[in-house]
């Protein structure tokens, strides 16, 4: 099991010993995942693009990772504040444990009657579509992120891998050439790493950055927009 681990907000994340890696920013969990995947990324979209909104009727959210849940559970409560409905796809190779899912605190920093959202995400089986609000959808695939083979379906990608040191093989050209042929034109990807090389991949990808400010913690965040 991974290890459960304090952060600097009170919500807890999780180290992975042998990757030397923690899930969220020790720094604050929630409020990382707020800043860079709901502010940054969910709430920017809805602000710049209304007219799409209005015509698809419809936020389309691809992530890579779904972890401990939290980018989709922030997801979740945020749509159903803007009665804006999401359809979340989420692929995770390795889904935590029942153990360490019981161990996140995520719901105690919200209201009493989203505790058990945030236990049905979890629970909700893999390989389909199931609606667990009228706001939020979600689809969860239990796969490698290099195996994706979607088109033009998505408006936002929220891409939280481990970062690069550790899987070096989720930051590159190939992957970024993936994501931009499953984004609709005009379309976003947020993430929280800035290094070089995957600044120049997502370039050579066909993206336009924008570096922003980061998360308690970390000085830069990247937007890229699909050209």
């Amino acid at each position: 099991m991974h290890q459960i681990i304090p952060t600097e907000d009170g919500s807890v994340t999780l180290y992975v010993p042998g990757l030397n890696e923690h899930y969220h920013s020790i720094h604050g969990a929630i409020q990382e995942s707020r800043h860079i995947f709901i502010c940054a990324g969910m709430e920017y979209f809805l602000e710049t693009h209304p007219d799409r909104i209005t015509a698809q009727k419809t936020l389309h959210i691809l992530e890579a990772g779904f972890g401990t849940g939290l980018n989709a559970y922030l997801t979740l409560l945020r749509a159903t504040e803007l009665q804006i409905p999401v359809y979340y796809h989420t692929i995770e190779k390795y889904p935590l444990c029942p153990e360490e899912i019981k161990a996140l605190n995520y719901p105690e920093y919200f209201e009493p009657e989203n505790k058990q959202l945030f236990r049905q995400l979890h629970q909700c089986p893999w390989e389909c579509k199931q609606a667990l609000t009228p706001y939020f959808s979600i689809h969860k695939h239990q796969d490698d992120f290099r195996n994706i083979g979607f088109s033009h379906q998505f408006d936002l990608v929220y891409f939280d891998a481990f970062n690069p040191d550790v899987q070096p093989h989720l930051w590159t050209t190939d992957i970024f050439l993936r994501i931009h042929q499953a984004l609709r034109p005009d379309s976003l990807l947020v993430t929280y790493c800035v290094k070089g090389i995957v600044k120049q991949a997502l370039r050579t990808a066909g993206f336009t950055l924008k570096r922003l400010p980061g998360p308690p913690g970390k000085r830069e965040m990247l937007r890229a927009t699909k050209n």
